[in-house]
């Protein structure tokens, strides 16, 4: 009996101590104010854009394919330098040892680097495209409006491992 009541006791002390007390509303409203509600930071489908948003560019020429590998060989694109020109877009395609994604270098990405976040459908963030978790996933991004030059592409998870490619837009 004395176990019973000791346990019930402590489990009454235990979710107490886990309740985190009620929120002020001034601590509710400063945080809704740090953080732009989802239909604040991007036009619905088919809406406006806000002033100043740039808006993605489609792909009118070539889609080529870059595989994103990792195995025994180490982690890599393939092909590690591509060449391609402005409209064209590149499929980006899993094959092993994801999850990977593409981030582009802020410091390569100039002044596209706007530009280059809009032709980034399912954006997780400035310059970086959606996380590819299975062998098999795929994701396109357009490079239509982007200035000529060269830009460096890298797998945010596998950067440390030197998993980058050059894409050179003409």
């Amino acid at each position: 009996m004395q176990f019973k009541v000791l346990a019930v006791a402590s489990s009454v002390f235990a979710l107490a101590a886990c309740g985190g007390g009620e929120k002020k509303a001034a601590d509710s409203a400063g945080a809704m104010a740090a953080a732009p509600s989802a239909d604040m930071a991007a036009p619905a489908a088919g809406g406006a854009m806000a002033a100043g948003a740039v808006a993605a560019a489609p792909i009118t020429g070539t889609t080529h394919e870059v595989k994103m590998i990792g195995d025994e060989k180490g982690y890599r694109f393939e092909p590690a330098a591509i060449t391609i020109k402005e409209g064209d877009g590149i499929k980006f395609v899993t094959v092993k040892g994801g999850p990977h994604n593409v981030a582009i270098d802020p410091a390569s990405a100039g002044a596209s680097a706007a530009q280059l976040t809009a032709n980034m459908p399912e954006s997780t963030g400035e310059l970086t495209g959606k996380m590819l978790v299975t062998d098999g996933d795929a994701w396109t991004m357009s490079f239509g409006k982007i200035a000529a030059g060269t830009y460096t592409a890298i797998c945010t998870p596998h950067q440390a491992m030197n998993m980058i490619m050059k894409i050179t837009v003409q």
